[in-house]
């Protein structure tokens, strides 16, 4: 694959609270395509971060309505991928590719 390809894959890095949590477990946490697999998943993380991964698991967060100036909205569906690193291996991703 291609490095345009993995940026298609993963949309950006989930910097939150719980993100932030799972960190200690050796995770890192990403927006991704809705349709991405959990192996283009992996083989993106490992293309562009030069890491090795152990496991993905995926999750996909419902769209909510949400009032915004008095009209109703629907948020769009959000795929995210809860990435496992291998033992030893580290990932910064609050400093940016």
């Amino acid at each position: 694959m291609s490095k345009e390809q993995f940026y298609s894959i993963i949309k950006s890095p989930a910097i939150t609270e719980k993100g932030t949590m799972v960190a200690v477990h050796n995770q890192v946490v990403f927006n991704v395509a809705r349709r991405a697999t959990k192996p283009q998943i992996k083989a993106a993380v490992e293309g562009l971060f030069n890491v090795k991964v152990d496991s993905v698991n995926t999750l996909v967060r419902k769209g909510k309505v949400r009032t915004f100036k008095g009209r109703k909205a629907l948020l769009s569906d959000v795929k995210k991928a809860y990435v496992t690193l291998a033992k030893g291996e580290r990932l910064d991703v609050t400093t940016g590719l």
